[in-house]
């Protein structure tokens, strides 16, 4: 978001409405080949496989038929030689090119809106008196379509349209993926996205450039500004530059996705990462009553409760150990506001540094801009020179099952005792292993609210287990996400 006070990206008026049309491109993209996906559905059950077969590969104005370029890898997968002509295909060539035979019911692609319209959320399609073919599906939110997570990963033009032609919208009666590009709509998405794909120059209140681009979901996807934004960053700030990137959410959602799913793809690692905490959160930690908008606070976010505050930082101090479990450093920003005492501050940075923070520091940007985080900055400076820690690794190997990833992720990062999954989960990370797909990293989907998996769940708890109730899989982004 924007911030607020004297911290804050503008032009707000244009980041509020529609800045450049990205998050319409995105939708659009998305829609695209959710459409496709049910009108490919209705030719294949009201035509034979001739017609079918001429609608895709027409003969020209000489009465000669060519494969388009996409068609070029679904032959490859049916085995049939690309240099063919067209017409030499047996029937039953012809019809398995044809046909893709998809599940109705594996169709993992849903419509996207960016409108909060919450009777979107389960629709009936295909009620027309012509269509023939109802299906149960919905909308979601546009930032949660896996077009924006490719967006985001993407590391170029290039990059953006094998990714996009590589996104599963569902498996065929053999239990086999089908792709974007089996569609033929992977190039289609990407000349929508083409402009898209350049990050947004803003500015901050005092002049200092900000780039805003992308944004994929913290929980059900990665949580991360583009790739691409990082790259032209660093080439302008230059060798001995500093280039800030955000991770959404805690860092056990936003960070662990930050390091182990945008680190792998853009081949960047970072020198530092700085975790920003507030007096008011950890007091939600150390059992203060729920902020609850519309509702006054209570008494204990409005005056010092020093009892409260300590109970709370477990949190950020468990914040704190994880991030080192990657071999950097680790700053502790705690971001002020005018109801915190200076022993309630104290007390945060004296945790932080406990914890083993490289640095704790009080920074005041929201009241006065940059002259409040000078000594935020001079420590982050500090903490990326070499020499302060082991060096950036990952969690996890990507050669390891899907279940051996999840276990670490959940044990070493939220303290779960073990994970359990239900009898769907099971029986679709079984699949995806099989169609190829164990080799991704992890993309929990959980709540920002605690480090476990229930928000309810306060503190640094420890001990409990996760319970998984389904599994998907983001081919396009590259990544498995337990829910």
């Amino acid at each position: 978001g924007l911030r607020g006070g004297y911290s804050q990206v503008i032009p707000m008026e244009e980041f509020n409405l529609h800045l450049t049309g990205d998050l319409h491109a995105v939708a659009i993209a998305n829609n695209l080949l959710a459409a496709a996906i049910d009108t490919r559905m209705f030719h294949e059950n009201t035509q034979k496989d001739d017609a079918l077969f001429d609608r895709l590969v027409p003969k020209d104005k000489e009465g000669k038929r060519e494969w388009a370029p996409v068609m070029l890898k679904r032959l490859a997968k049916l085995g049939i030689d690309g240099t063919r002509d067209p017409d030499s295909l047996t029937p039953e060539e012809k019809g398995a090119f044809a046909r893709l035979n998809m599940d109705p019911n594996t169709v993992q692609i849903r419509r996207v809106v960016d409108v909060n319209d919450r009777h979107l959320r389960g629709v009936t399609v295909g009620q027309g008196p012509n269509e023939k073919q109802p299906r149960e599906t919905g909308f979601d939110i546009a930032v949660a379509s896996e077009v924006m997570a490719v967006l985001a990963l993407a590391t170029s033009l290039p990059d953006l349209r094998e990714r996009l032609g590589r996104i599963v919208v569902a498996s065929d009666m053999q239990g086999r993926p089908v792709t974007a590009d089996d569609l033929g709509c992977g190039g289609a998405m990407c000349v929508l996205l083409k402009d898209a794909i350049m990050p947004n120059l803003m500015q901050t209140l005092e002049g200092t450039p900000v780039f805003v681009h992308a944004g994929p979901f913290a929980n059900i996807a990665h949580g991360n500004s583009s790739i691409v934004a990082d790259q032209v960053a660093l080439k302008l700030v230059g060798e001995h530059g500093y280039v800030v990137t955000e991770a959404g959410f805690g860092a056990d959602v936003g960070f662990e996705k930050f390091a182990d799913i945008k680190c792998r793809y853009s081949g960047l690692t970072p020198n530092a990462c700085v975790i920003v905490a507030t007096v008011r959160a950890l007091k939600t930690h150390g059992g203060a009553p729920p902020v609850v908008a519309g509702r006054p606070l209570a008494k204990q976010y409005l005056g010092e409760d020093l009892e409260c505050l300590e109970k709370g930082c477990c949190n950020v101090m468990a914040h704190v150990r994880n991030v080192r479990k990657f071999g950097i450093p680790v700053v502790v920003c705690v971001n002020q506001r005018s109801s915190d005492t200076q022993a309630e501050l104290d007390m945060v940075v004296r945790k932080a540094e406990e914890a083993g923070a490289f640095r704790g520091v009080v920074a005041n940007h929201w009241a006065e801009g940059g002259k409040g985080a000078v000594e935020l900055a001079k420590a982050v400076m500090e903490a990326c020179k070499p020499g302060n820690a082991p060096g950036f690794k990952f969690l996890y190997p990507l050669e390891l099952t899907i279940k051996e990833k999840m276990a670490i992720v959940c044990r070493d990062i939220y303290g779960a005792a073990g994970v359990e999954y239900s009898e769907d989960a099971e029986k679709k990370i079984a699949l995806y292993e099989k169609q190829g797909f164990g080799h991704f990293p992890i993309c929990n989907a959980k709540t920002q609210y605690s480090l476990s998996h229930d928000p309810e769940l306060k503190g640094a708890p420890t001990g409990f287990i996760v319970s998984v109730k389904d599994v998907r899989v983001a081919v396009g982004a590259g990544f498995v996400y337990p829910i």
